[in-house]
């Protein structure tokens, strides 16, 4: 049955004794997964699975192997851990004749990216149909004519039956994700996590555009009437989502792009979104997409009777998620992507109650605060546990960068500085006080979206602007339609002193989270550093 590979698998050396099933569509993909007991539909016709004891990105157990391809392009430490080449032949040697004792497999051939100059074409083999189901509908599909012509550059093999050896394999436990740029191939063993997946195309994105002069990116980005696109930086809590699926404006995609020349283009044909707490008032659109047939949803309650949803429902887990095509989003771009953006918006949700709802940055500030990748955490419910904890996650992607931080931060100003675009640092967190404080509430989503509006219109650029003493870059005084004391953090706050405090210790955090880049970054990024006031 490899009629429908344009190159079958033992045309790349793997040898298998399953029937192999390619190139299957929705409708299929969702037969089989329920024929092999993979999950269930709910009442609207969404596939239901379960993805065992990992409901998450198992982080300590990816590895990339060290050799003379990436011995010194990778950042290597924590994030990306070194696999020796001699580790690496043992596993896939396992890996392959683990695959060659399959019944069946599931083959699809998919797109990384959606710019055809950048794209990658990726083949990804599957032991559960609902895995090739949901890498379908999350990487670019090709056309049947592209299909006709296909030829795999990178390979990603993904069984959750192969248990890694630890001292075999060179791995931390019987679960392993390895890549291997040199041999273009992704193993991935031992979970049935499906996002390790996707995020392992990204990872390969993130590694090879930058060689070829793009910026690849953890972000979200949309078009105005205007024409103009804008991309949203934030890490997960910032708005990221929320504040990009503006029904006034196209959506390019909600998660992974790049930043090439001529446009921003998704490097992917579909979104993963988190579906806890998610209701048909707050996010309409998304809400919308766990009633329709194609979506997948993972780790998401349902009553065994009735088959309705809970969303409320964090027993399994709070990384409860869904899958489905782009389009099924009303106002999308049609071919995933968008000229080069003209506003550039960096979010954060800052429980210290320091940072103004709105600042324009410069490229330099932009690339400090960029490569920063700050955001806050509310006290959690630790005993004793009653400040807002500081985050920092480098290019607001640090555990999908394979190479230095400043590869990314130094394109991305690189990129502003040729494109003129307007850069915006966007506080969807606190005001007034620390999140922890009684009484203090959270900014006013009103609020926000009247202020990111003037910022993309153009509209506030020709307002009157201030210089923030702590972080030196413009906050505006006054904008038509938004509270004016929202705009000074400082004026909000009942005890001034007690702000000036906190915003110096936020300072503080800043400057030691960013001490690990400053030999890597020009003297004018150090510059925009914030700065400690004199007591």
């Amino acid at each position: 049955m490899n009629a429908a590979l344009a190159q079958p698998l033992s045309a790349q050396g793997l040898d298998t004794d399953a029937t192999i099933y390619a190139n299957l569509g929705t409708a299929a993909l969702v037969e089989e997964a329920l024929k092999r007991g993979e999950g269930q539909l709910t009442r609207d016709g969404a596939l239901l699975v379960d993805t065992g004891k990992f409901t998450g990105r198992s982080v300590k157990d990816k590895f990339v192997v060290r050799d003379a391809t990436t011995e010194d392009t990778i950042n290597w430490g924590p994030i990306n851990q070194p696999m020796s080449p001699e580790h690496w032949a043992t596993l896939k040697a396992d890996f392959l004749a683990e695959l060659k004792g399959q019944r069946e497999l599931f083959v699809a051939d998919l797109f990384g990216g959606s710019q055809p100059e950048y794209r990658v074409n990726v083949r990804v083999i599957n032991q559960l149909a609902w895995h090739n189901l949901f890498i379908r509908t999350l990487l670019v599909r090709p056309t049947a004519e592209d299909l006709a012509g296909f030829s795999p550059e990178y390979t990603i093999i993904n069984l959750p039956s192969f248990k890694a050896d630890p001292e075999r394999h060179g791995c931390r436990s019987e679960t392993v994700i390895a890549v291997n740029f040199t041999e273009k191939m992704i193993l991935i063993g031992n979970t049935e996590y499906s996002g390790e997946m996707k995020k392992g195309v990204f990872g390969l994105l993130n590694y090879l555009l930058p060689a070829q002069g793009v910026m690849p990116m953890h972000c979200s980005a949309n078009i105005g009437a205007d024409g103009k696109s804008a991309i949203f930086f934030g890490l997960s809590g910032t708005g990221k989502t929320t504040l990009s699926a503006d029904a006034s404006r196209t959506l390019i995609g909600d998660d992974e792009h790049g930043w090439s020349d001529t446009a921003i283009f998704n490097f992917e044909g579909g979104c993963y979104a988190k579906m806890i707490n998610l209701s048909a008032e707050g996010e309409p659109e998304i809400y919308a997409t766990t009633k329709m047939f194609g979506t997948i949803l993972e780790n998401v309650t349902m009553d065994p009777a009735t088959r309705t949803l809970d969303f409320t429902d964090d027993s399994k887990t709070e990384n409860t998620r869904g899958a489905y095509p782009i389009e099924f989003i009303p106002n999308t771009s049609e071919k995933n992507l968008g000229p080069p953006p003209s506003n550039v918006i960096l979010l954060t949700a800052d429980a210290f109650g320091v940072l103004p709802p709105i600042a324009r940055l410069t490229p330099d500030q932009a690339m400090y605060h960029f490569l920063s990748g700050y955001t806050a955490k509310v006290a959690g419910t630790e005993i004793g546990v009653t400040e807002p904890t500081a985050t920092f996650s480098t290019c607001f992607g640090a555990a999908f960068m394979p190479r230095h931080p400043s590869v990314y931060g130094n394109l991305l100003k690189q990129r502003i500085a040729d494109g003129g675009a307007q850069c915006w640092l966007v506080n969807t967190g606190w005001s007034g006080g620390k999140a922890s404080d009684p009484g203090i509430k959270r900014m006013p989503i009103k609020a926000t979206r009247a202020l990111l509006n003037a910022a993309l219109d153009g509209s506030l650029n020709n307002a009157e602007f201030r210089v923030d003493p702590n972080f030196g870059f413009e906050v505006p005084v006054a904008v038509p339609g938004v509270d004016s004391a929202l705009l000074d953090p400082r004026a909000a706050w009942a005890d001034q002193e007690k702000y000036d405090r906190t915003a110096q210790k936020l300072v503080q955090l800043f400057v030691d989270n960013f001490a690990q880049f400053e030999d890597h970054v020009d003297q004018s990024v150090r510059d925009a550093a914030p700065q400690m006031v004199a007591a």
